[in-house]
């Protein structure tokens, strides 16, 4: 297998395919990442999503119906814990465009986020100044998109965006790295023309105790899980469902789905949907399948 590794939104990318990509296709790669970023990253201040967090107004996206349909499923799902306009949380906890990393007192997300924003298959608007934040599935999109890109492409893909992960062809078996303790893993999963996509609270985590998955409830990290990983055939819905697992609810949403999960919690213990093909390495009382619902 042929390997491409770089930089871009944050993290390292490595796409792995059977022959070398031609320079076209690098760059056709590298021409939807940077579309995707200059559109949703709440990073950059000439983003349209700066733009839309400054005044309110219009993104012509034909993203923005795909994510927000799912994150209304999310925030139906966990009761408000997953909401698109977390941006103002998070950035009153230091994780902001600067990255200070200095926090003040938490903020709420605003709770009718669906009724302040209106979305089509062209775009989505604000009736007022909003910033979105997409990072409960926007990483997953972009694969999704990087995928559509090497559609054409003969032989095996692997596109692997931090960790986060679709293949087309062969199986791979990914570990499940700890939550507590980056040099080991709690199992693996064998995936092939899936998805897998993980979250954890030891990743985008600064100060005492804060990490980037935020309650919008409350503008506080949450406190239950730790990890969470799912399996689905596209990466957006991994995504999504890898941070709905840390709510209430999430369990649920992911089983409608279709969507095989593991997840351990802040004290150890390991719950994984009843037909997950993980092979986990944790035995006895800190495994169990999770209960139905």
């Amino acid at each position: 297998m042929a390997s491409w590794r770089f930089e871009a939104i944050g993290t390292l990318w490595e796409i792995e395919t059977t022959d070398t990509l031609s320079e076209v296709m690098r760059d056709a790669v590298s021409a939807t990442i940077a579309e995707f970023d200059r559109t949703w990253s709440r990073f950059r201040e000439d983003s349209e999503v700066a733009r839309l967090g400054r005044s309110g107004g219009r993104i012509v996206s034909a993203d923005a119906a795909p994510m927000l349909d799912l994150y209304a499923d999310l925030t139906s799902a966990t009761q408000g814990g997953v909401n698109p306009l977390i941006a103002d949380s998070l950035s009153a906890l230091g994780y902001d465009a600067d990255y200070s990393l200095v926090a003040r007192p938490p903020v709420q997300a605003p709770s009718g986020w669906d009724e302040q924003l209106s979305w089509t298959e062209t775009g989505v608007s604000a009736s007022s100044a909003s910033m979105l934040d997409i990072g409960a599935l926007g990483k997953g999109r972009l694969i999704d998109l990087v995928m559509q890109v090497l559609a054409d492409l003969p032989g095996d893909v692997v596109v692997d965006a931090g960790g986060d992960i679709r293949l087309r062809g062969a199986g791979v078996r990914i570990a499940l790295e700890h939550p507590f303790d980056s040099r080991k893993a709690i199992g693996v999963i064998e995936a092939r023309d899936q998805a897998l996509c993980a979250s954890a609270i030891n990743r985008r985590a600064w100060g005492e105790g804060l990490h980037h998955v935020l309650d919008g409830r409350t503008g506080l990290p949450v406190r239950t899980w730790a990890a969470t990983w799912a399996v689905a055939p596209e990466a957006m819905r991994a995504d999504a469902a890898a941070t709905a697992l840390f709510f209430d609810g999430g369990a649920q949403l992911a089983n409608e789905w279709e969507v095989d999960w593991v997840r351990m919690s802040t004290d150890g213990r390991v719950e994984y949907s009843a037909n997950c093909p993980a092979e986990l390495f944790l035995t006895g009382g800190n495994t169990r399948p999770a209960p139905e619902r």
